[in-house]
């Protein structure tokens, strides 16, 4: 059986191997585009998650003031129950007294539990208009907290859509790069893969843009954009080390 001769970046022409290794940079730049993408597609989902926490713990709060001032109305109730029962045997004494000193002096005792009883009227009032104005809000915080949780699942739905999606792109675009790295001999796909490594965005090869590198964007003398554009031999950035590439390489020009 005849064994199927491996392809080697040394059978390509150097035009061949800048063509080869400009749209390696592009698949691998749409990976580390998709991958970032995916990467930031769960923060969005803990910011929507993250909201509505905090407006179910706003919506606890609400409710737990709400039950406090309906405490607080039934303490007076009882307060006004024990007044005008205090007022009832107040009255009943008065008239078994001997003397108006005695008189007067329960008088005073059925006027402090009357004031007491206005005094826990107007605390029942006050309580039953912050209860009315804590419903309020917490109506809106429900409304809004319906909104965030129909968000949340519309979110979560797209954003599983959209994995679903770019992890497809992601296999096909790792085939296409393979499949790129073969025209590339070795000796130069590591030097791609180590300047790509310690480039911040990812970018090894770059295209020479208004007469500068386009990755550090120093300016080229003009003999070496000559030697650039004629695609005869590998030319690097001689300031950051990047493979240089003419404008017109993907036929897009300026």
């Amino acid at each position: 059986m005849a064994t199927k001769k491996a392809t080697t970046g040394s059978e390509f022409s150097v035009e061949e191997k800048l063509t080869a290794l400009y749209n390696l940079q592009k698949i691998d730049s749409e990976i580390d585009r998709i991958r970032t993408i995916r990467g930031e597609l769960p923060l969005e989902v803990q910011d929507l998650e993250d909201d509505i926490a905090g407006l179910e713990t706003r919506l606890q709060n609400l409710t737990d003031e709400v039950n406090a001032f309906e405490d607080a109305i039934v303490q007076r109730k009882n307060m006004i129950t024990d007044a005008l029962a205090a007022i009832k045997k107040y009255e009943a004494q008065q008239g078994k007294v001997r003397n108006n000193r005695e008189f007067d002096s329960l008088n005073k005792e059925i006027e402090f539990q009357n004031l007491e009883i206005q005094l826990c009227e107007k605390k029942m009032n006050e309580f039953k208009a912050n209860i009315e104005a804590k419903n309020e809000l917490i109506e809106v915080a429900k409304g809004n907290l319906s909104d965030r949780k129909k968000d949340l699942e519309a979110k979560k739905a797209e954003l599983a859509g959209i994995i679903e999606e770019t992890e497809k792109d992601e296999e096909k675009l790792v085939k296409q790069s393979k499949d790129a790295e073969k025209v590339i001999e070795e000796r130069l796909l590591s030097a791609y893969k180590r300047i790509r490594g310690s480039s911040r965005n990812g970018l090894a090869v770059v295209k020479v843009e208004r007469n500068a590198c386009g990755g550090c964007f120093n300016l080229i003398p003009p003999q070496r954009q000559l030697d650039i554009s004629l695609r005869k031999k590998i030319i690097v950035c001689e300031h950051c080390g990047r493979v240089l590439v003419d404008p017109e390489i993907d036929g897009a020009g300026e």
